[in-house]
């Protein structure tokens, strides 16, 4: 595999070939983080931390950071590259790689088929954040765009995601961020939503009924990594007074074989 060389090598190599500011923390992640997603990812820790110039020890650390802040995704044998949240920032300037492409074809085919707003949304921390939105073409239009958190509580979206927590990992998570009310029909009681998660284990796919927005409500199934995990969601949203609970329901499938269509596109 080649060399990694950052954008900042030709400009501000310091001491033995290492950036001059990198010392300074903010850099040294930025950096670490530029390497990790040059061209050829993944990248193994030794060639990241020697491109970025940061000490292999220091490194590591930081790339572990920013895999837990899903900047960065790990293959789980060594290799890193660019995670959930840097595609989701990426998504708002450029839809330059391939894999943005292919996503957003399969979603605009699910708009097509079902004439309302499709979202692409992967977590992000501890929120999820919309990484692609097909508009209804209808005139009524729901308020989200690209770039938006989506409180996982109360998203079709985000349950996808809690669904697939621990019950410890659920409560730490909830303890942290809390269960404020969207909406008065938002589940704000932890038990509520356990019940609600067991739900959508079993049937593969979580409704937002007007949960998260008045007059908005969505069905939404399960994005997996390559891996296996999930880390997002794909969901259809539309007008309450347009489209019934019932039509809604009976986009289960597409929904489905959408959000699996995508599996592994994600890291």
């Amino acid at each position: 595999m080649a060399g990694i060389e950052t954008a900042e090598d030709s400009q501000t190599r310091g001491r033995g070939g290492r950036s001059s500011n990198a010392g300074n923390a903010t850099d040294k992640a930025l950096n670490l983080l530029e390497a990790a997603v040059a061209p050829g990812y993944p990248h193994r820790l030794g060639e990241v931390a020697a491109a970025a110039g940061v000490p292999k020890a220091s490194a590591h650390r930081i790339l572990n950071s920013l895999v837990s802040t899903s900047f960065l995704a790990s293959d789980g044998s060594g290799g890193y590259g660019p995670g959930p949240r840097l595609r989701a920032l990426a998504a708002r300037v450029t839809q330059g790689c391939e894999e943005d492409q292919v996503m957003r074809a399969e979603l605009e085919v699910l708009n097509r088929r079902v004439g309302n707003t499709v979202h692409l949304g992967v977590r992000t921390g501890d929120a999820a954040t919309c990484l692609i939105k097909v508009a209804s073409p209808k005139p009524v239009q729901t308020s989200s765009r690209v770039g938006m958190q989506l409180a996982l509580h109360a998203t079709s979206i985000g349950k996808c995601i809690l669904s697939s927590l621990s019950d410890d990992e659920l409560t730490d998570l909830m303890q942290r961020v809390g269960l404020s009310a969207r909406t008065e029909h938002t589940i704000t009681d932890l038990d509520a939503l356990r019940t609600e998660l067991a739900r959508v284990r079993e049937q593969g796919f979580a409704l937002d009924e007007e949960e998260n927005e008045i007059g908005v409500h969505c069905i939404g199934a399960p994005v997996r990594d390559a891996k296996g995990t999930v880390i997002g969601g794909v969901s259809i949203s539309a007008i309450t007074y347009l489209e019934s609970r019932e039509t809604l329901l009976g986009w289960t499938d597409l929904v489905r074989a959408t959000a699996d269509s995508l599996h592994g596109l994600l890291g």
